[in-house]
């Protein structure tokens, strides 16, 4: 598709860099990415894609914004208090960009409905902040054969991991299942500054758009982790694990029957 006059300047500093143009520009309005969960890490990722022109974005979320959601949760503000997130942030994202059609996900999430959600999407952003649900997205994006960016932040640090399944390692090589109950803390038992999600969802909404250009590397077959008291990152290479249950040579996961709804 081409761009037209408002379109070029919308978008015109995307269009200036080497590897983006007025093509990749075009690819971005065509694609589809899925975003779950519209908290900390949910809201920038939401926000970045919308100004980046993603042509249609999803957003998974069944709650509604709650007053100490705003410290941190970027795509909600005061009088959003009591509103669906997943509107809170439709309503921030058509302000910023009428190019983005926003799709709507009020429901929680599960082994009975997730596949068919993430089936319609080019990419899946993994924005929740428990770890069920993240074992619960990769498999079912493995499943689907759909690219996904892992994250999560707790207190001053945060990590973040793209997953191309069936190619790269899965969520499951480096941890294999979710830590029992309550022997992990999580934001709401330490706390979370509030900018850390938002250095860690700019950089997921940053691997989708590298994905969808096809340019750069993709921080695939890693972990990248962060520290803002040290003002650190550390990139932590891995690979695929041959024992993992879920895409390793003999595979135990076969289908998504072990969980419930999760996010």
């Amino acid at each position: 598709m081409g761009l037209n006059e408002l379109q070029k300047q919308r978008y015109s500093r995307h269009i200036l860099l080497e590897g983006v143009d007025e093509e990749g520009q075009s690819r971005l309005l065509e694609s589809r990415v899925l975003v779950i969960g519209c908290g900390g890490l949910g809201s920038p990722v939401c926000l970045y894609l919308a100004a980046a022109g993603v042509g249609t974005i999803g957003i998974v979320d069944p709650d509604q914004v709650d007053l100490s959601n705003l410290q941190r949760q970027i795509a909600h503000h005061t009088p959003d208090i009591g509103v669906d997130k997943v509107e809170s942030a439709k309503n921030k994202i058509s302000a910023m960009n009428p190019d983005v059609k926003v799709e709507t996900h009020k429901v929680w999430a599960g082994a009975g409905n997730i596949r068919e959600i993430i089936a319609g999407y080019d990419f899946v952003i993994d924005a929740t902040d428990n770890f069920s649900a993240k074992f619960l997205i990769n498999d079912a994006c493995f499943f689907e054969r759909k690219p996904l960016c892992h994250a999560g932040v707790v207190g001053f640090e945060g990590q973040l991991m793209t997953i191309i399944p069936g190619q790269t390692a899965c969520y499951r090589c480096i941890f294999d299942a979710p830590p029992p109950d309550r022997t992990v803390a999580m934001c709401g038992d330490v706390g979370v500054l509030c900018a850390v999600p938002g250095v860690i969802g700019t950089l997921q909404a940053t691997e989708a758009m590298k994905y969808i250009l096809g340019i750069g590397d993709l921080a695939v077959n890693s972990l990248v982790t962060y520290n803002a008291i040290n003002m650190s990152f550390r990139k932590i290479t891995l690979g695929r694990n041959r024992l993992c249950s879920l895409c390793g040579e003999e595979p135990k996961i076969k289908d998504l029957g072990g969980f419930k709804r999760l996010c």
